[in-house]
């Protein structure tokens, strides 16, 4: 094992500790009354005081044990290191989802070295599920293996997909799917895209694709799903990024990015 490797592994535990606290404090928080619920790009982004919680809790376990690692949040941490780690860190991943108490939203942390993701955890309290993993260590679920769909069928696919906040991004992208759906079995929409990709890690769902991800949304769940065994990557041979993810059983990953890049899906 390498040195990266068991750097790898020392990050996942601490991950893994501090997404199980801020899941609890999402649960605490789950039936109060919103002090705040405020919007960000549009009136459908929106952002909570737990969001701001979760973060604040979550960066202060890492600069308490990792102080000159680099942190980036999706509600405003961003903290620059010198240890070669950085931190990606969805305090809230479906944050739409929490405020309506609908399950299908989760905490998400991820750590990369030297620009490669190495450790991830997605933990979706209300399902009770903790997803993670670590380079080259395979995948878990509540710390059992996971992999993903060996379906090679797209026409039995079933894809699970998300949408923008934007609503002219968002008819393009409903355009897209009237396009993309004749050709599979099904589609789901969870409304958190790191749940997704653990879905497809899990099998839950055959592939997984959306446009305009940030960093945090994708990084742990990303590596999950690779982890299990999944094809990640974008529409033009390279890694998955925001500007397009798609995530698949290996067999599937070929033909449904045709069939999206027929469709425009990277340009929606």
């Amino acid at each position: 094992m390498s040195a990266v490797d068991d750097l790898a592994g020392e990050l996942l535990a601490l991950a893994t500790t501090l997404a199980a606290d801020a899941a609890l404090l999402l649960l605490d928080g789950l039936d109060r009354h919103r002090v705040e619920v405020s919007t960000k790009s549009s009136p459908t982004d929106m952002v909570t005081e737990i969001d701001r919680a979760s973060e604040a809790l979550i960066v202060a376990g890492i600069r308490a044990a990792r102080p000159h690692d680099g942190i980036v949040g999706e509600e405003g941490a961003d903290h620059p290191g010198t240890s070669g780690v950085r931190w990606l860190i969805d305090p809230v991943d479906g944050t739409t989802n929490y405020v309506y108490a609908f399950p299908g939203f989760a905490v998400s942390i991820a750590a990369e070295y030297d620009g490669e993701t190495i450790a991830g955890v997605v933990h979706d309290p209300m399902h009770r599920d903790v997803y993670a993993a670590a380079r080259n260590g395979g995948a878990t679920r509540n710390g059992e293996p996971i992999h993903a769909s060996t379906n090679d069928d797209l026409t039995t696919a079933l894809v699970g997909t998300g949408f923008s906040y934007e609503p002219a991004r968002r008819l393009r992208q409903a355009h897209v799917l009237t396009q993309v759906l004749p050709h599979i079995r099904d589609i789901r929409r969870m409304g958190a895209a790191a749940v997704d990709l653990c879905s497809v890690a899990c099998g839950r769902l055959d592939a997984f694709y959306e446009r305009g991800l940030g960093p945090w949304d994708l990084a742990a769940g990303a590596l999950i799903a690779q982890e299990a065994g999944a094809r990640v990557g974008d529409l033009d041979g390279g890694p998955a990024s925001g500007h397009f993810a798609l995530a698949s059983a290996p067999g599937l990953f070929d033909p449904l990015r045709a069939l999206l890049d027929t469709a425009g899906a990277g340009t929606a």
